[in-house]
C-alpha cells in the first residue's frame, strides 16, 4: 500500500469531521467516530479516543472563525466550558472502564437523541 492510500482515509475523515464541526458548530466525532472505525480501521475505544484528540483543534478553529465573525458569546459559553472541562477529565476517567458494548449504546443513544433533536 503507497504513502497516498494510507493517509487517505484518515484525511478524508478528518476533512468531513472538520466541515461537520465548522458547518454545524460541532458534531465532528459523530462523523469521525464511524469513520475512524469502519474505513480506517480502528477499534471502537480507540477511535472514541482518536476522535477527541482530533476534535480539539478542530473545535478550536470553529471556535475562533466563529467569534471572528461575531457569532460568538463568550460570556455565555463560559458555563458549558467549565461543565464540559468537568465532564470532559469525568468521562475520560471512566472511559477505560466502561465495557465496550455500554460505549457503543451510549454512543449510538446519542447519535438517535441528536439526531431526533434536529428532525423535530
Amino acid at each position: 500500500m503507497s504513502r497516498k492510500q494510507v493517509w487517505l482515509a484518515p484525511a478524508v475523515a478528518g476533512g468531513l469531521a472538520g466541515i461537520a464541526n465548522g458547518f454545524f458548530g460541532g458534531g465532528g466525532g459523530m462523523v469521525l467516530v464511524p469513520l475512524l472505525t469502519a474505513r480506517c480501521g480502528l477499534d471502537q475505544r480507540r477511535a472514541f479516543a482518536t476522535s477527541v484528540a482530533v476534535i480539539l483543534p478542530l473545535c478550536a478553529l470553529s471556535a475562533a472563525v466563529y467569534l471572528l465573525r461575531g457569532g460568538l458569546d463568550l460570556s455565555a459559553a463560559l458555563p458549558y466550558l467549565i461543565g464540559g472541562t468537568v465532564g470532559g477529565w469525568a468521562g475520560g476517567r471512566l472511559f477505560k472502564g466502561v465495557r465496550l458494548p455500554w460505549l457503543k449504546r451510549g454512543f449510538g443513544a446519542l447519535l438517535i437523541w441528536g439526531g431526533l433533536r434536529c428532525l423535530l
